[in-house]
């Protein structure tokens, strides 16, 4: 068996149809489509169209709000941290950071980065560069000598918006000159 040799198994890709090639084709005239009305037509079958009436989804009542500038940070517990460290997959000599948490498997997601919290219990003393911490969290860290350092991450939105405004500021001293 080479890299070469490998094919899928048969009947694992099914060939596209071809419609609209002829009525000895099976799939000639109208290509599948029935006859007439809005769905034989391209491009107007409009999904959620309920004929005119309401549809339900400006029927039903809106709730809650999806704050677009929230920031996204992956919540990290002491007790998985200790339990972590305690299987091996984490060094509490080195600095523990988010990539550090990512590895072990802690910290998924997070665009902005991680924010400590106190649930659990902590043993090690541990040195720690996060995004967020909660008051609990750097007591608890702080009292087993180890040291939470919090620094400013800066989200995604944010960089797109500080390069936009330096877009725009090159464009207006180009303007100016």
């Amino acid at each position: 068996m080479k890299l070469n040799d490998l094919r899928d198994n048969a009947g694992a890709r099914k060939g596209r149809m071809r419609v609209g090639r002829g009525i000895g084709s099976g799939k000639g005239k109208t290509a599948g489509r029935g006859q007439k009305g809005a769905k034989a037509r391209s491009g107007v079958s409009i999904n959620g169209f309920e004929g005119g009436q309401m549809p339900l989804h400006m029927r039903l009542p809106k709730r809650g709000f999806n704050n677009p500038f929230a920031k996204d940070y992956a919540v990290v517990n002491l007790g998985a941290i200790q339990k972590v460290i305690d299987a091996g997959k984490l060094d509490a000599s080195a600095v523990v950071d988010h990539a550090a948490l990512q590895a072990a498997g802690l910290a998924r997601g997070g665009k902005d980065g991680v924010r400590l919290l106190a649930k659990g219990e902590l043993t090690a003393k541990v040195s720690f560069t996060v995004a967020g911490a909660s008051k609990g969290a750097v007591e608890a860290v702080e009292k087993l000598g180890g040291k939470v350092e919090v620094i400013e991450v800066v989200s995604a939105a944010e960089k797109a918006a500080a390069k936009k405004g330096t877009v725009k500021a090159a464009k207006k001293a180009a303007a100016a000159s």
